[in-house]
């Protein structure tokens, strides 16, 4: 990380640390401005790019553009989404953003604008583009993107796991997906690899799964078929992970996994709990297997 690198980092935590605490007050204030700033505001994410990219001589144009664009066309997206469905059942236009989003991270759209070693940056972009859109101006309902954690999180969360690690060890064994090792680092790194997994893997993927397209498609579907779509869509994301090729050990793994992290979610809908498990589960799978 260099010191650039660190600065975009900051800023880019920024609106996510705002909405992990303040989402309530962040939506009412953003609520009281005029239409034409609500939608210029979030042009501002592209601060990070802009000083990353120069830092390391690989500005282009078209990037800048993408970048300052994106986040404004989802504010624009879900405000006619707010106006045309204010029951919140869904709208294309939540399709549309979902699968622009999705399909970014897991094809790596955007990641040549980075420099090596700083590409996680443009994940965390489309957190806040995505964050700013559907909890500031469509105020999602019913997400749970809440990180003043509770006693309960820690309950619901490690249960989860509980139920799922004697599925996954022996189905991940027998499939060879998973080797038992031997991997015994000091506490405090074993204790930061865990917190880095939480904050930059799990809170990523269950705001996404969970608090959005889960929460979406149970008002749809009901609570049953949205879990177990989730599920699939979210074991499908893991088709090209590790591996070259269409990775189906680890998509089969990965939807199991989901049902887990959407139970989690679900029970009293709340992004933290399925958080605890999703990083305790990548945390034990890099210490022991």
């Amino acid at each position: 990380m260099t010191p650039t690198g660190i600065v975009g980092l900051a800023l880019e935590l920024i609106p996510a640390v705002l909405f992990a605490f303040a989402a309530e007050q962040v939506a009412r204030t953003v609520s009281g401005w005029r239409k034409a700033v609500r939608l210029a505001v979030p042009a501002i994410f592209v601060t990070p790019y802009l000083l990353v990219s120069i830092s390391a001589h690989i500005f282009r144009w078209q990037w800048f553009a993408l970048y300052a664009a994106l986040p404004v066309v989802i504010a624009w997206l879900l405000m006619q989404a707010a106006v045309l469905d204010p029951e919140q059942r869904g709208n294309w236009r939540d399709a549309l953003i979902l699968l622009v989003l999705g399909l970014a991270v897991d094809l790596r759209w955007f990641e040549s604008a980075w420099p090596n070693g700083l590409r996680a940056l443009n994940e965390l972009f489309l957190v806040d583009a995505g964050l700013y859109g559907f909890l500031a101006i469509r105020q999602l309902s019913g997400t749970g993107f809440d990180f003043h954690l509770r006693w309960s999180d820690w309950k619901i969360g490690l249960r989860e796991l509980a139920f799922f690690a004697p599925i996954v060890i022996a189905l991940g064994i027998a499939l060879g997906f998973i080797h038992p090792h031997r991997n015994l680092p000091g506490l405090g790194s074993a204790a930061l690899r865990w917190i880095l997994i939480f904050l930059f893997t799990a809170v990523p993927e269950e705001l996404f799964f969970r608090a959005w397209v889960q929460n979406l498609l149970e008002r749809r579907l009901g609570r049953r078929a949205a879990l177990l779509l989730a599920s699939v869509i979210f074991g499908l994301s893991h088709f090209n992970k590790r591996s070259a090729h269409f990775n189906w050990r680890y998509v089969i793994l990965a939807a199991i996994a989901g049902i887990f992290y959407g139970r989690a979610w679900r029970d009293q809908r709340r992004v933290p709990a399925s958080t605890i498990t999703h990083a305790t589960v990548d945390w034990l799978w890099g210490l022991w297997f």
